[in-house]
């Protein structure tokens, strides 16, 4: 006997940009313990665990199947054609200790039970309201027929691979998340970016008085270094003159002195002096 699956259409409900998660409960209603296993049209973009194990007799195995998120929502009109595959088999009491994966080596094709299970994409629960139509009424009897519903996709012979391993086990559930809007009075508090821009704008300030603080200094000590090499310039200029005066000076009282001496002693005079130290130093020495 093969295992009882529920549900047995799996339907996803859109946005598909983000993972869907879906819960599929495989029970064995044996009086031995079966090995499972799910396989799936499209395994890059489902994710299944655990996608094989062994099931005690009459337990109940929750299978979580994740829809990947995909990058871009596909449109409305496109029918999903992946469907899944659950296989299971007796594991006899020669296989009792054996690994799954072995049991699955050794296992016959014939002693394999299989099960498919249909995808359904559905819309957002937003748009169930504006796209539902009212039952059509059957005019031959008077009694209302409500619409069947075309089917999500066209069945086609699928090729079912195992999923992969890498993918996460455990499902994600979206839960309704209550919010509550409200109109708040108080102003809003400064926040932590707006006092450093404060802060900042301070500094500059202070920087800014501090630079024109130290461009008038400058000014001033340039002022002054003008000034003093000027009065410095003018006292040596004067120095200088007057200097060059007192030699010019000198030079014409030497040579004054000089005329003075040439001219008032004769030359007989000199020449009996000189004549007399001459014969004074003979004598003497």
């Amino acid at each position: 006997m093969s295992v009882a699956i529920n549900p047995l259409e799996l339907a996803f409900r859109r946005p598909f940009t983000s993972e869907v998660a879906q819960i599929l409960k495989i029970t064995n209603p044996n009086n031995q313990p079966v090995a499972f296993k799910v396989k799936t049209t499209a395994p890059k973009q489902y994710c299944v665990r655990p996608n094989s194990g062994r099931i005690e007799p009459g337990a109940t195995v929750d299978v979580s199947v994740l829809l990947q998120a995909m990058k871009q929502e596909p449109p409305l009109d496109v029918k999903c054609r992946d469907k899944f595959l659950v296989q299971s088999c007796i594991i006899t009491s020669d296989k009792e200790f054996s690994p799954v994966q072995q049991i699955w080596e050794t296992v016959q094709k014939a002693d394999i039970q299989e099960k498919k299970i249909r995808v359904a994409w559905l819309p957002p629960i937003e748009e169930l309201r504006p796209f539902s139509t009212p039952s059509r009424r059957d005019t031959t009897n008077g009694t209302e027929t409500p619409d069947i519903a075309a089917p999500a996709y066209t069945p086609a012979p699928p090729a079912y691979e195992t999923t992969l391993d890498e993918t996460p086990s455990v499902p994600i559930k979206q839960e309704p998340v209550e919010t509550t809007s409200f109109i708040s009075t108080v102003p809003p508090a400064p926040t932590q970016q707006s006092a450093a821009i404060d802060s900042s704008q301070a500094t500059i300030d202070e920087l800014r008085q501090q630079l024109s603080q130290a461009e008038e200094t400058i000014a001033q000590l340039k002022r002054d270094m003008d000034s003093g090499l000027r009065q410095r310039k003018v006292a040596f200029s004067a120095e200088k003159e007057e200097k060059s005066e007192k030699v010019s000076q000198a030079a014409a009282e030497l040579a004054q002195v000089s005329r003075r001496g040439t001219e008032g002693v004769p030359v007989p005079i000199a020449a009996l002096l000189c004549l007399a130290s001459f014969l004074l130093a003979y004598f003497l020495f």
